[in-house]
């Protein structure tokens, strides 16, 4: 049985002796970068000479960010550094975080505020006669994720910093993001995310670190002299991970952790050989192979060799990520008793669940450990956090996919289901095909299918949900029989957002009333914004909030402005609903409703209503074409309305392009109503309705998702909740739910619904939203958007009218924000440490 090799006193007490030299300055090794205005202003002018070659006279923009974030970076560093030697010296527990994506924003204005260095800075640069918020704007997003995935995954990243827990993210380095969205005759057309264009000034490449992944081939069996035979992987595929290291700043910048970010490489680049024949295409063919794998973000599985591609992506990055954990863990390390000890592998979603087999493969095949051990080992290691509730959304895989991908992962997975069934499931229910059945890893059919979110539950030792109502719904409609099998397995950790960048970097005007009312430790203990509850009531703190609120408004509405070229008053209630686009968050409930109001006022030119600015920002996947034709029918709607001088500008629609971090930052300080408006039972969590009502906005919402925890949480006086419920939805969806019931009934949303289908609003294209329509009548409303019509119309009435009540809506807003202290991820993340990963602080010297 193969074990980790010793590490020679001899390199112990060398790397003891570097370690105090660097914490030791005296010692001779100075480790430390002043960060005073002088200093960081001849950092930044040093970088723009030395680093860049550019003359302050002929430096561009995009020159000077990149000098200033240069010279933040060096001093982020410093404190990187100084956590690492910590850790590596206290052979920490760590948690390594496995994540398909990450939608990090940008990162000089988070970094500057997390490391204390934001006025310095900005006094450094005004001192050169710069604007810090100018070159804040030049930072072009990472494009390394898409949705709340991957934004929920950044906000862990910055709390388990913040918190001083010794982390690592895993993910891919992707060439181009998801996609830059524009809008052409009011449709989505899809451009390359090419982020990298310009240079990165926070990544940095690890060369040394680079690990070779196998794919492809077969597998056969090798015979020893005695007969005795194990599977060979032959055949193969190599394909070379390179890393990229991005520093995590933790607010206060005591501990920086950091995200690992695979980029894919060919082993061989160039044939020389073949070159020199002439075969100059063939030459470079395998090079332009390899690097197809991280070239995109979440590739078009709607083909087969899109989803061959989305395979290959998830076990290059797990098995990247698990070898180099592995390298990490043998540097400290003899044998493998200690592994769970020291490490917790967490699953975000099922995308990084290949990790399960390939960690059996590398300790069974490589490290010649036995099944039994390495299999407890897998499952001390695993624990996997489920963010869907619907059954479609559950990633499965083909066996023939598998077999041809990696082989040898097949017949992994096939022996860990034959153990499950036969030894576990077997033992709770004797006997039982149909429980086998629905159990099993694999789902009979054709193709059959390999159920990943099974092999997750079954492996993992913890199973979370990311809401109190996702989670009950988890155990008893999702998972009940594995619910039943392991009691206690599953658990919730309703999901957060952080603070600080979602309200302290990205609302200052709100947050520096915020310092000056209650203090400014609330970035790190958001039950203190409790504080602002006494004064909810205190007209001149409410003109102050109300304020902030304003001037938020009339900078959106320039953007407004700029991306839409439409003119929107401030005076106007901004109702906003930005998330991504799909049928089951119901921007096409949100539309009939503009629809019902536009009618209203073309009948009736006197109906009293406050103007509305109705805003959206979503991207819909390249593949998803319904979703794409609720975007053609929004804007088409909205280019009819935002002209028509009818409705004297009482109604403004505003479809804002290619919806990313950056976008949000600019919306979410300055909406007034938030728009949650999923089928109840389909949103997991959510967490623009936590960043919204943090930064102000009253929510219109469904008991789905956090709306249930954030109704306990504001109050049900400041929230407008209506729709079915769970279990109304269910008890409807059984009984044989018919739409058309609902659309003759209403003669208000019959108009809407056929007026939405008819040319109107695309003369030139006929016909072009009529899928909209049969979706919602002849194709069975799947979401319930004509059921829940009428009740979410009358709520929107209630919301003109509390808005109408100045001091009303005013203490509305101001306790939304009090009351979100819970929906910080510092509190999802001590969660996880204390209940999941058993993972402690450590604090790193100054």
């Amino acid at each position: 049985m193969k074990t980790g090799p010793v590490k020679p006193a001899k390199a112990k007490s060398r790397k003891a002796n570097l370690s105090e030299l660097i914490r030791n300055p005296s010692n001779g090794f100075k480790f430390n970068i002043d960060s005073d205005p002088e200093s960081l202003a001849t950092s930044i002018l040093n970088h723009l000479k030395y680093t860049l070659a550019r003359h302050p006279n002929t430096a561009t923009r995009r020159d000077w960010w990149l000098s200033t974030s240069m010279a933040v970076r060096d001093r982020i560093m410093e404190r990187f550094i100084k956590t690492m030697d910590a850790h590596n010296e206290e052979n920490t527990r760590r948690v390594y975080y496995l994540s398909l994506e990450y939608l990090m924003g940008r990162l000089l204005s988070n970094n500057l505020h997390s490391a204390g260095l934001f006025e310095a800075t900005q006094r450094a640069l005004a001192s050169l006669g710069l604007s810090l918020e100018g070159l804040c704007r030049e930072e072009v997003e990472m494009g390394l994720g898409n949705g709340g995935l991957g934004r929920l995954a950044a906000c862990f990243l910055d709390s388990l910093a913040t918190l001083d827990l010794p982390a690592i993210g895993y993910g891919i380095h992707y060439e181009f993001g998801l996609f830059r969205q524009e809008f052409v005759n009011g449709k989505q057309v899809e451009h390359p995310d090419n982020w990298l264009q310009f240079p990165n000034p926070w990544q940095v490449m690890r060369p040394e670190y680079a690990t070779e992944v196998k794919i492809y081939g077969s597998v056969e069996d090798r015979f020893d002299n005695l007969g005795e035979g194990s599977p060979a992987w032959v055949g193969t595929k190599t394909i070379l991970g390179v890393p990229w290291d991005l520093p995590i700043c933790g607010y206060g910048a005591k501990t920086v952790n950091f995200l690992r970010l695979w980029e894919s490489r060919a082993s061989e680049e160039f044939d020389l050989a073949v070159f020199f024949e002439g075969g100059y295409v063939e030459a470079v063919r395998e090079k332009a192979e390899g690097e197809t794998i991280s070239k995109v973000l979440y590739p078009n599985d709607k083909t087969e060799s899109g989803k061959e591609l989305r395979l290959v992506q998830q076990y290059f990055f797990v098995s990247c990520s698990l070898q180099d954990i592995i390298r990490r863990y043998r540097n400290l390390n003899a044998g493998w008793e200690a592994f769970p000890e020291k490490i917790a592998l967490q699953l975000n979603d099922t995308h990084p669940a290949v990790a399960i087999p390939e960690l059996m493969r590398l300790f069974v095949d490589i490290e010649h450990l036995e099944w039994d051990w390495a299999w407890q080992i897998c499952r001390q290691v695993f624990s996997y956090t489920n963010h869907t509730l619907l059954p479609e959304a559950l990633e499965k895989w083909s066996v023939p996919l598998f077999e041809k991908v990696i082989p040898r992962h097949l017949q992994i997975i096939y022996e860990i289901n034959r153990r499950f069934l036969e030894e576990e499931v077997e033992s709770k229910w004797p006997g039982d095909n149909r429980k086998k059945s629905e159990l099993s890893i694999i789902e009979e059919g054709r193709p059959k299918q390999i159920r990943m979110a099974h092999l997750s539950v079954m492996t993992s030792h913890s199973v979370n949900g990311v809401a109190a109502m996702h989670t009950k719904l988890l155990k008893s409609r999702l998972f009940p029989s594995f619910d039943e099998l392991y009691p206690g397995k599953f658990n919730n950790k309703t999901n957060g957002i952080t603070p600080r960048r979602w309200l302290k970097a990205c609302n200052p005007h709100l947050s520096e009333l915020i310092d000056e009312t209650i203090g400014s430790d609330w970035p790190t203990n958001l039950d203190k914004l409790r504080g602002l509850e006494k004064y909810a009531d205190d007209s001149e703190f409410q003109q102050r909030f109300m304020g902030a609120k304003r001037r938020n408004k009339e900078e959106l509405a320039s953007i407004i402005a700029e991306y839409c070229h439409i003119e929107v008053s401030p005076d106007a209630i901004f109702d906003v609903q930005v998330k991504r686009l799909h049928e089951y968050k119901r921007q096409h409930l949100n539309l009939l409703h503009i629809l019902a109001l536009y009618r209203r006022l073309l009948h009736d030119p006197d109906f009293d209503m406050h103007p509305r600015v109705f805003i959206f920002a979503a991207k819909a996947a390249p593949g998803y074409d319904l979703a794409k034709t609720i975007i053609h029918a929004i804007n088409a709607v909205g280019e009819i309305i935002n002209r028509d001088p009818r409705i004297e500008g009482k109604i403004k629609v505003a479809f804002l392009p290619n919806y990313g971090v950056n976008l949000a930052e600019r919306i979410i300080p300055a909406a007034d109503v938030s728009e949650q408006i999923s089928m109840a039972g389909k949103e997991a969590s959510g967490t623009g309705n936590m960043k919204l009502a943090l930064n102000g906005a009253v929510t219109i919402g469904t008991l789905d998702g956090a709306n249930v925890e954030i109704l306990e949480e504001a109050g049900e006086d400041n929230i407008f909740i209506f729709g079915k419920t769970v279990e109304e939805a269910e008890m409807l969806q059984k009984s044989g739910y018919n739409p058309f019931d609902y659309y003759y009934a209403n003669d208000e949303l019959r108009h809407a619904v056929d007026w939405l289908g008819s040319n109107h609003f695309t003369p030139e294209e006929p016909h072009a939203l009529a899928p909209l329509r049969r979706n919602l009548l002849e194709g069975g409303d799947p979401f319930l958007v004509l059921a829940d019509f009428e009740a979410y119309v009358d709520a929107q009435k209630e919301v003109d009218h509390a808005y109408g009540d100045k001091r009303r809506w005013a203490r509305m807003a101001i306790l939304n924000t009090a009351r979100m202290g819970k929906f910080s991820t510092d509190r999802t993340i001590r969660e996880y440490a204390e209940e999941v990963w058993r993972l402690k602080p450590l604090a790193v010297e100054d």
